[in-house]
């Protein structure tokens, strides 16, 4: 029987993709009245929002931490959105912000984050690695203007402003906007050890503190380690299904297992998407969670209705980090095996940002790893007795473009082995021979199940020539076909999975502006 029966003939808004952003989108939207169908390519929702089965144990696929959430009674924005469009998600406080082991200098520091955007504590445990005099002061007043600067993010994002109005309203955001992380910390005049420390987190943006907008790091930082960070207790699978079965529940149209391979455009307007099947559903306004890289390259028809300043702005774009990780169920409990720690920055080569970030445009090894005991955020992630640990780098895409069926399993194993040996040795366990199932998360991998370009997991690199600050500017005239919004890591907010959602209210909020312009034309 066609499928046909199950699309009606038009749609107010059609969205490709039914990961985070894609279903923050549809939220947004349903939640103002508009008829929505979103399709999905996979049979599940959530993109790597998602856990897998092995051994009949329910892993998380990808979450290390999320940020924006803050506890019950300081809700953060993504709390805050979930709650108000009826998603109901167990939020865990991730009990620290993170341990810091730079092998080479000896340093092993253990951060907590603050509370209600206090950073008192973790400005004296990041300052507790060196002896000089009057340096908690400094990383305070460094941790303050975070804050500052994120509040001040929080506000703009959503609030149209004059510059001599933002000037006066957000002094610190103005001044700090044209430099770099590098370049503000560098103004504290802090102890190099304090500076490694205070570097751990550029593996969640992807990109070292040289290149990096001072407000992209300010924000992440103030986040973290002023109000914490959190996990589903049910993985980040329950988050993906429950956005979805309220999406469904507020009556929008979710189907899985469909896949778009056209978007129709006519005179520089969105008419609709064609399926792989060939079936056509009309309508005049679409989001899609595709890169686009791949929408503009091969997913518009006709093509020549891509204009030339879409070639442009994807060629001028760098492409962010992807994902190496090796996830394993151990066959003790955390406290059996000694570990205390959930989150950990290694550099077991030392903290030279320049070094690593060189290596992680190779195939690898990666001398910088995060790691993650599950069980020390939620203990009934696994079976009583045993515990889940994951080693992850974030390399960038290039380093895998070579892989062929010839290599991939060298390059893959050759990468798990040196985590599971460094690891080793940093935590005097023999890993290895505690692991009951093991699954090896590559960039291949996460292209095969997302489809994600290049396997990129986190967009478009924010870096001082392609900065949050322009991009907000941009946003506008980066709307290269009328009706056509793009939700995904690629949009403006960047990378991580409350970016994600945040991403999805933007790409509605764009479409909704869209409608509004041509009722008043």
């Amino acid at each position: 029987m066609s499928q046909e029966k199950y699309f009606r003939d038009r749609y107010d808004v059609i969205i490709i993709g039914g990961a985070l952003a894609g279903l923050a989108s549809a939220l947004t939207l349903r939640n103002k009245g508009l008829d929505v169908l979103v399709l999905e390519q996979h049979n599940l929702p959530g993109g790597v929002a998602t856990s897998f089965v092995r051994g009949g144990v329910e892993i998380e696929a990808s979450l290390h931490e999320m940020m924006s959430i803050g506890p019950k009674e300081c809700p953060l924005k993504i709390r805050n959105f979930l709650e108000e469009m009826g998603v109901d998600i167990e939020w865990l406080r991730v009990p620290e912000a993170y341990r810091f082991v730079d092998a080479r200098s000896k340093t092993d520091v253990l951060v907590h984050p603050g509370t209600h955007g206090n950073f008192e504590t973790p400005a004296r445990e990041i300052a507790s690695v060196s002896r000089e005099e009057g340096v908690t002061r400094k990383v305070l007043e460094l941790l303050e203007l975070c804050h500052r600067v994120y509040n001040s993010v929080n506000i703009l994002s959503v609030t149209p402003m004059s510059k001599p109005e933002m000037l006066m309203k957000h002094p610190d955001f103005v001044k700090t906007a044209g430099y770099s992380a590098k370049e503000v910390i560098d103004t504290f005049d802090l102890p190099e050890e304090v500076v490694h420390v205070l570097s751990a987190y550029w593996i969640y943006v992807g990109d070292i503190l040289e290149h990096l907008p001072f407000t992209i790091w300010a924000f992440l930082m103030a986040d973290y380690l002023g109000y914490g960070s959190y996990v589903p207790r049910k993985s980040s699978h329950e988050m993906s299904l429950k956005m979805a079965e309220r999406v469904m529940e507020m009556g929008a149209q979710v189907e899985f297992g469909v896949r778009v391979d056209k978007i129709l455009v006519e005179k520089g307007r969105v008419k609709g998407v064609r399926l792989e099947n060939g079936i056509e559903i009309a309508s005049d306004y679409v989001i899609c969670s595709a890169y686009p890289d791949k929408a503009y390259t091969s997913m518009i028809e006709p093509s020549s209705e891509v204009p030339s300043g879409a070639y442009k702005f994807v060629n001028a774009k760098t492409l962010g980090v992807t994902c190496f990780s090796v996830v394993m169920l151990l066959d003790k409990s955390a406290e059996e095996l000694g570990l205390k720690d959930y989150s950990t920055f290694y550099a077991p080569d030392g903290m030279d940002l320049d070094m690593i970030f060189k290596e992680y445009a190779t195939e690898g090894p990666y001398p910088y790893i995060t790691s993650i005991c599950t069980n020390l955020a939620n203990p009934e992630a696994s079976p009583e007795g045993t515990c889940i640990y994951s080693i992850t780098a974030l390399p960038r895409p290039e380093g895998w473009l070579n892989v062929n069926e010839e290599n991939y399993a060298e390059m893959k194993y050759k990468n798990a082995e040196y985590f599971i040996q460094k690891e080793s040795e940093r935590l005097g366990i023999d890993l290895k021979s505690h692991i009951l199932e093991i699954v090896y998360e590559t960039p291949v991998s996460v292209s095969h199940f997302t489809g994600a370009y290049r396997g990129s997991i986190y967009g478009y690199m924010h870096m001082m020539d392609d900065h949050i600050v322009a991009r907000l500017q941009m946003s506008e005239q980066e709307n290269y076909i009328d009706g056509l919004s793009f939700a995904g890591a690629h949009q403006i907010s960047g990378d991580g999975m409350g970016p994600a959602i945040t991403n999805g209210r933007k790409a509605a909020k764009i479409i909704l502006d869209m409608m509004e312009r041509r009722k008043q034309a």
